[in-house]
């Protein structure tokens, strides 16, 4: 079957646990740039979080904020911002607890502690620079995804006392904070209705559990072969390791390459 558009989640998909995209990886998504197919991201980070690799890669359609901004040839398309009443009633609990934030806007990010060191060994994990201090950040912009640090075992009075919201965990220490039903499907959906291209010719890669909705939305949902084991039951398939040419291999499986 001919795709038109394939989709790549970024850590752990396109880039390996170095944070460095594998040279298998830039030449297969080359190749199928070469052959016309449309090539997007779709990934938790934030624009300015994903742009290096977007850059690298010669990318300029992405869905960012697990679905909450999506962005086209430079165009927003689709935005869906956490609605100000919510970010005011999850900072007075997550305050009330010593949960620290982190509030990410469409042009940058900041903390409302200072250098709390779960934001800095997070921001870290991803090869990243953590945010510096502005407490009340949510104010001045739209806030399109928080990051709320609490442990596992502790998430759970948020779920509860949000249920209006969604979580994703991405780290022992954080989960995002979406608007509720948010998800990169969500944009992914807005994107491809904009583009007039049906979610059955779409192709998407991923290995975490943010990219559930995802992986069962596309008409070829690919799990990583280094993916979260919760994730592969969604995928049609599972590909190779990112360290062992999973994409380009995947592609392959599938026709888009040679």
């Amino acid at each position: 079957m001919p795709y038109s558009i394939v989709f790549f989640d970024i850590d752990g998909t396109l880039l390996n646990k170095e944070n460095v995209i594998p040279d298998d990886t830039r030449e297969a998504v080359l190749r199928l740039k070469e052959k016309g197919t449309k090539v997007a991201i779709a990934t938790g980070r934030s624009p300015y979080h994903l742009r290096p690799i977007a850059d690298e890669l010669g990318i300029d359609t992405f869905v960012s904020f697990n679905g909450s901004y999506v962005v086209h040839a430079g165009q927003v398309v689709y935005e869906q911002p956490l609605k100000q009443e919510a970010i005011s009633a999850l900072e007075e609990k997550a305050a009330a607890n010593n949960h620290p934030l982190v509030y990410l806007s469409a042009e940058n990010c900041y903390a409302n502690t200072i250098n709390h060191p779960q934001v800095i060994e997070s921001f870290h994990y991803l090869s990243l620079q953590p945010p510096a201090y502005r407490k009340h950040y949510w104010r001045e912009k739209k806030i399109y995804q928080a990051f709320l640090y609490c442990q596992p075992h502790e998430e759970g009075q948020y779920l509860e006392a949000f249920a209006d919201l969604a979580y994703v965990r991405w780290h022992p220490y954080a989960m995002d904070i979406l608007p509720g039903g948010g998800s990169k499907a969500r944009g992914i959906a807005a994107l491809l209705k904009y583009l007039g291209i049906s979610p059955e010719d779409a192709v998407a890669f991923g290995d975490g559990l943010n990219d559930k909705e995802m992986l069962s939305f596309v008409g070829m949902g690919i799990a990583m072969g280094n993916a979260h084991e919760e994730l592969k039951p969604y995928a049609k398939w599972t590909t190779r390791h990112v360290s062992d040419g999973g994409i380009r291999y995947g592609l392959q499986q599938i026709g888009l390459i040679e």
